[in-house]
C-alpha cells in the first residue's frame, strides 16, 4: 500500500495524475504548454488549492520558455500576461494566486531574460518540494489532535492527490497507516464531480487505510449511528478571522458537529491563509456548470431546463472550527489575532480576481 503521487516533475517535464479519469483508470498526462496547464485546472483533471498552486507555478515557468525576446522589462510584461492568465482558471482557491505571485516576486531578481526563466523553473519545483514537507507536518500535527479517535469523517478530497503529497485534511490517515495507526474514516460523497467517491475513497483505499463511503445527506445520521469523533476538512481560502471557505457541504457539517457537540477541524497550510480579506463574506465562490447537477457523466437525470444552483464551496464561519492544523503550528480561538501571530503577513493575493 503506498500513498498516491498526483505531480510529478521528471526530466524538465510536467505529469498529473488526471483526476477526471480515476478511479477507473490511473493515467498521468503531460502538460507542455501554458494552454495545456489552464485546461487541467478549468477541467478538474488537477484539483485541490495546493496542487492547483504547483500545477500553476510550473505552468508559469515552462511557458515562459515560448517568449524569445532578450529584453528584461518586455519578458516581465509577457510573464504578468501569463500570469493573469492562468489566474483567470478558478476564483476560490487562494494557493492558485500566492503561487503565481511568489513567481513574480522572484523573477525581479534577475539580470537576464535566461535567468529570470531559472529562477522561474527553480522556484516552481521548491514550491512543490515545501508542500510536501509542509503536508507531513500538518500530518503530524493532526495526529497529535485525533490521538483517541477513530472513527472520523471528511468531505471532497483534501488528500495526497490535492498536494505534493498527504495531503491536508487526509495527511493524519496517510501518516496513521505508515504507522501502523487505524483509523475508519467516513468520506461524503460531496460535490461538484462526486469528488469524495472518485477521489477520497480511491486514495484512502491505496494507503489500506478504512474508508466508507456515504452520501452528502447521511451525515447527521452516521454521526449520530456510528459514533463518529471528530470531523475534518481541508480549506480553499481562510480569511483573517479564520472563516474558511472550503468544498460545497462544508458548512453543514461544521454545524452538525456543533450540535453533536464533536470537534470540527480544518488542515490547512498557510499559504491558503488570504489575510487581505477581513472575513468569508469578501471569498468569491466559485459557481459550476449545470449539467454536473442535472447529469451523471452523459446521462440526464433531471428534466429538460431545470433550473441549477451549483456552487462548488461555501464558507465556514470561525465560530464552528475547533481547531486549524497548519505546518506552523495549531491554531485555536481567538482566531483574528493567533492567525495574524503564528501565520504572519501574507502576500496580496488579489491577482486575476
Amino acid at each position: 500500500m503506498t500513498v498516491p503521487i498526483s505531480i510529478k516533475w521528471h526530466a524538465e517535464k510536467l505529469a498529473i495524475l488526471n483526476q477526471q479519469k480515476l478511479p477507473t483508470e490511473i493515467h498521468y498526462l503531460t502538460l507542455e504548454t501554458i494552454e495545456d496547464v489552464y485546461d487541467a485546472i478549468v477541467t478538474l483533471k488537477v484539483r485541490g488549492a495546493p496542487a492547483i498552486g504547483i500545477t500553476a507555478a510550473y505552468g508559469l515557468a515552462f511557458g515562459a520558455n515560448r517568449h524569445k525576446t532578450a529584453n528584461l522589462k518586455e519578458f516581465y510584461q509577457l510573464l504578468q500576461e501569463d500570469s493573469r492568465y492562468l489566474a483567470g482558471t478558478r476564483p476560490t482557491a487562494v494557493n492558485l494566486f500566492w503561487a503565481l505571485e511568489r513567481l513574480m516576486k522572484a523573477v525581479k531578481n534577475a539580470n537576464t531574460v535566461n535567468h529570470a526563466k531559472t529562477i522561474l523553473i527553480e522556484e516552481a519545483k521548491r514550491i512543490h518540494e515545501e508542500d510536501e514537507a509542509t503536508c507531513r507536518l500538518i500530518g503530524e500535527y493532526g495526529l497529535e489532535l485525533l490521538k483517541t479517535a477513530q472513527n472520523v469523517m471528511t468531505i471532497c478530497n483534501a488528500g495526497s492527490i490535492a498536494t505534493a503529497k498527504y495531503g491536508t485534511a487526509l495527511a493524519p490517515f496517510h501518516l496513521g497507516a505508515e504507522r501502523g495507526k487505524q483509523f475508519c474514516v467516513f468520506a461524503c460523497e460531496t460535490r461538484p464531480v462526486l469528488q469524495g467517491s472518485r477521489l477520497t475513497v480511491w486514495e484512502l483505499q491505496q494507503s489500506g487505510v478504512d474508508a466508507t463511503l456515504i452520501t452528502d445527506s447521511m451525515a447527521a445520521h452516521t454521526i449520530q449511528s456510528k459514533q463518529i469523533e471528530a470531523i475534518i476538512v481541508g480549506a480553499d481560502r481562510i480569511a483573517a478571522n479564520g472563516d474558511t471557505a472550503n468544498k460545497i457541504g462544508t458548512l453543514g457539517l461544521a454545524i452538525l458537529a456543533n450540535a453533536f457537540d464533536i470537534p470540527f477541524y480544518v488542515a490547512a497550510p498557510s499559504s491558503t491563509f488570504d489575510l487581505t480579506i477581513a472575513s468569508g463574506t469578501e471569498i468569491p465562490i466559485e459557481e459550476r456548470k449545470a449539467e454536473e447537477v442535472t447529469h451523471l457523466g452523459d446521462i440526464r437525470i433531471a428534466p429538460e431546463n431545470t433550473k441549477v444552483f451549483n456552487p462548488a464551496f461555501d464558507v465556514t464561519p470561525a465560530k464552528y472550527i475547533t481547531a486549524i492544523i497548519t505546518e506552523k503550528g495549531i491554531l485555536y480561538p481567538n482566531y483574528q489575532e493567533n492567525i495574524k501571530s503564528l501565520i504572519g503577513s501574507q502576500i496580496g493575493v488579489k491577482i486575476g480576481l
